[in-house]
């Protein structure tokens, strides 16, 4: 007789914790759905698009019919981020305040972006001493999670060896993913944010342009 309400209690104890875990897994099953969902909403709130800009020729980048990418950040304070540099260093980008910014997602595997690094590096080194840098944010590590350790010191061989290939002299960080969203999404590498002396957006790039293209917007960087 005085074993029944042991076992009936002890039974009661396990449905309540098997309750208070199905709260719990709803919760944060909930809760990473939610997590998604705003950063799908995120992403395409910060994604731009193609739009036609009239000629003109003052301009070796346009003429009539041009197709120019607008992206949704313009006239807005770039979105912050901190991330590694390929020494560990943690560098945030409100460290550069003050300096023209090229903020340049890319990827060693991506064709176009080995085609645009040296006219990067070249307009780079022109208008350093006007206060312009480069920031090239690595998207390498888009399928890594933070604890393969492996994996993130093969990016950093193939970041570091891309660098010295190219004798790239401004900074390049790691990890560019983990802040894509913010800059909606990355759909196409090269990407490019072009960043004036307050911080703000001034002109955005999809893809592979021109040396004067990019050199137009880095000059309106510099300018406002």
């Amino acid at each position: 007789m005085g074993r029944f309400p042991v076992r009936r209690n002890t039974i009661v104890l396990c449905a309540v914790v098997f309750l208070f875990a199905v709260f719990a897994w709803a919760g944060w099953a909930n809760w990473e759905f939610r997590q998604q969902a705003a950063a799908r909403l995120l992403a395409d709130a910060a994604r731009g698009e193609l739009v036609a800009v009239p000629g003109n020729s003052s301009s070796s980048a346009s003429s009539p019919g041009t197709l120019e990418y607008v992206s949704p950040l313009q006239g807005r304070t770039a979105p912050a981020f901190a991330l590694n540099n390929v020494s560990g260093s943690k560098v945030p980008l409100s460290s550069y305040r003050g300096k023209a910014l090229l903020i340049n997602f890319w990827a060693t595997w991506c064709a176009p972006c080995k085609i645009e690094t040296p006219w990067i590096i070249e307009l780079r080194n022109k208008y350093a001493s006007q206060g312009f840098e480069v920031l090239g944010i690595d998207t390498e590590g888009d399928d890594l999670k933070p604890d393969d350790k492996v994996g993130w010191s093969k990016t950093k061989t193939d970041v570091n060896k891309f660098i010295q290939e190219e004798k790239i002299p401004y900074p390049i960080l790691l990890d560019g993913d983990s802040i894509s969203v913010y800059y909606g999404g990355l759909d196409e590498l090269p990407t490019s944010f072009f960043v004036d002396r307050k911080g703000n957006v001034v002109a955005a790039q999809v893809g592979l342009t021109s040396e004067s293209d990019l050199e137009d917007k880095i000059k309106k960087a510099l300018a406002e």
